[in-house]
């Protein structure tokens, strides 16, 4: 995935009705690439101590997606970019990451 694309898909999320929902991915991405970003700066042992917290926080990040895109389904708003994610957890966490990226590149 491009930065151009996470940024089409930030905008359909942003255009979602269900504020709050979007507002939890959105701050669940913030977390998971924070940490992820941490992780990697880490030596070994750091980062072994690091790895559950880091899990639990891509794995937050994934059902902030998946509640997001269902309860859009179900209001019959555009839910096409949880697809585009795809299912692969590292994809999924680059897009986190990505996400990341483009609101920072936003807040200039």
């Amino acid at each position: 995935m491009t930065l151009t694309e996470a940024d089409a898909i930030y905008t359909l999320i942003l255009e979602s009705k269900l504020s709050s929902l979007a507002d939890k991915l959105v701050q669940s991405a913030i977390r998971y690439a924070r940490i992820r970003v941490d992780w990697y700066v880490l030596d070994t042992p750091g980062r072994v101590a690091m790895d559950e917290e880091r899990t639990r926080a891509h794995d937050a990040f994934i059902d902030a997606c998946n509640i997001l895109s269902r309860n859009m389904d179900a209001q019959g708003e555009d839910n096409s970019w949880r697809q585009k994610i795809g299912t692969d957890r590292k994809s999924i966490g680059d897009f986190a990451c990505l996400l990341h990226a483009v609101m920072g590149i936003r807040a200039r």
